[in-house]
């Protein structure tokens, strides 16, 4: 399954974004073999820099370092992958400034609830940012009348347990891109989280 292939913005009525750098993962998978969920914020600028590009992909090599700092045995990309973790971003536009609107993740968020509707077996969201915490909180708050992520900041909450549609949810720190290099404390944190989402996943039942 791709998941472009059933994933589609018709209109693209968001005015703080890029459209022509519009993008939703084409990876060829098994829905059914994903058990965690990573969500970041925004497409990169670059299509080339995204998730599932391969190469020198900037998305992808922040990412695997992310993931090696957090104790898992991965040289590639493709490694990652094989754990069973799928990567998105909650909006699916390039940014055009340092923020997004409220409206346009709102927007976003609702393609993003139809494509984490695809995954059957996810036991665990990664919410990488704000972007993310906040794009999950509205399909919650669709969902539910409640959020997912209670208000604060990320670094204050992050040790407590929270859940999105009965998984557990991790609100973190963004890891795709270059801002992943600028705070090691972030970095650190994201280590943390990563490793105990990964040792989570394998203490729960198939």
């Amino acid at each position: 399954m791709q998941i472009n292939q059933l994933i589609k913005c018709e209109t693209f009525p968001c005015g703080d974004v890029k459209h022509t750098g519009y993008s939703v993962p084409a990876l060829d998978m098994d829905p059914a073999s994903i058990s965690i969920i990573m969500i970041s914020e925004a497409a990169p600028e670059k299509p080339a820099n995204g998730y599932y590009a391969g190469g020198e992909a900037l998305f992808e090599s922040t990412t695997l370092l992310a993931f090696q700092d957090a104790g898992a045995e991965v040289n590639t990309f493709r490694d990652i992958l094989n754990l069973g973790v799928y990567f998105t971003t909650a909006v699916k536009c390039a940014k055009t400034g340092y923020g997004i609107q409220s409206t346009t993740i709102k927007t976003c968020a609702r393609l993003l609830q139809q494509e984490i509707d695809q995954f059957p077996n996810v036991k665990i969201f990664m919410l990488m940012g704000d972007v993310a915490i906040k794009a999950i909180n509205d399909i919650a708050k669709r969902e539910s009348g409640k959020r997912a992520i209670p208000a604060g900041s990320t670094y204050k909450i992050r040790s407590q347990e929270f859940f999105f549609r009965g998984r557990r949810a991790f609100p973190s720190y963004l890891q795709a891109g270059p801002s992943f290099f600028i705070e090691k404390v972030k970095r650190k944190m994201i280590a943390e989280d990563i490793s105990a989402a990964l040792h989570l996943v394998q203490e729960m039942p198939l």
